[in-house]
């Protein structure tokens, strides 16, 4: 059954632009590279003792901008889908139960969230060869740089989705995800406790997988907490 419904949820995104957001986050963040880099190639690697990390630092300072807003977009387009058309309580008249659709939409959206991941790592690889930053290509640095800002938001993609899906206006999840998306502007003024700072990847211990760890656990806190509300709450 969630099978099902995780297929219907991409057939219903089909032509709504969710796959061209998926590809433009990353791609924007790399591009921002690339005019850098062919601007000012000579002066930033003049900086740099090491070219591969100070060119992955100059990727990431974009990355948790580009995830914040692409989550509170993807969230926002998913729960209006059926806001657009008032299909909620068609949907919910299937023999489905509340918590099985929570649960692909939710997988939809990290789906998506998760093959950007993908499509950064691949981009921020193939931008750095082309570079010629040298060897030996730290492989390792890129995976955690393409993928622990992802991991690290999951309590982002959690609240957002549950803004979303309960809220009759879509205007409140895009309010939220502004005022998330300033919040990463401010990151390093942050304490380590918001969310929203997490996908930076930084904190007092100099940490990154600390964020990652604590994105997973109260991510799925705010998942089960979104969750049980959208079960008993009345359908729209």
């Amino acid at each position: 059954m969630i099978r099902n419904l995780i297929v219907i949820e991409f057939l219903k995104i089909k032509r709504k632009g969710f796959w061209l957001l998926t590809l433009l986050g990353p791609f924007g963040v790399v591009l921002m590279q690339m005019v850098n880099y062919g601007v000012r190639k000579d002066y930033l690697l003049k900086q740099s003792d090491n070219d591969w990390e100070y060119f992955l630092d100059n990727v990431h300072s974009f990355t948790p901008l580009a995830m914040i807003l692409g989550i509170a977009i993807l969230t926002s387009l998913m729960a209006s889908v059926e806001d657009e058309t008032s299909s909620w309580k068609q949907l919910l008249a299937l023999p489905v139960t509340k918590w099985s659709v929570y649960l692909s939409k939710f997988t939809v959206v990290f789906s998506l969230l998760f093959f950007s991941s993908c499509l950064l790592m691949i981009f921020t690889l193939g931008f750095g060869i082309f570079l010629d930053l040298g060897k030996p290509i730290p492989y390792r640095g890129i995976l955690q740089y393409s993928f622990y800002p992802f991991l690290a938001a999951l309590p982002v993609l959690a609240l957002q989705l549950w803004v979303a899906v309960v809220s009759q206006n879509q205007g409140i999840p895009i309010t939220t995800g502004i005022i998330g998306t300033i919040f990463v502007f401010w990151s390093s003024a942050l304490p380590d406790w918001v969310i929203w700072k997490w996908s930076s990847l930084e904190n007092k211990w100099e940490s990154p997988l600390l964020n990652v760890v604590l994105g997973i656990s109260v991510g799925i806190v705010f998942y089960v907490a979104g969750m049980l509300d959208f079960n008993r709450r009345d359908v729209k």
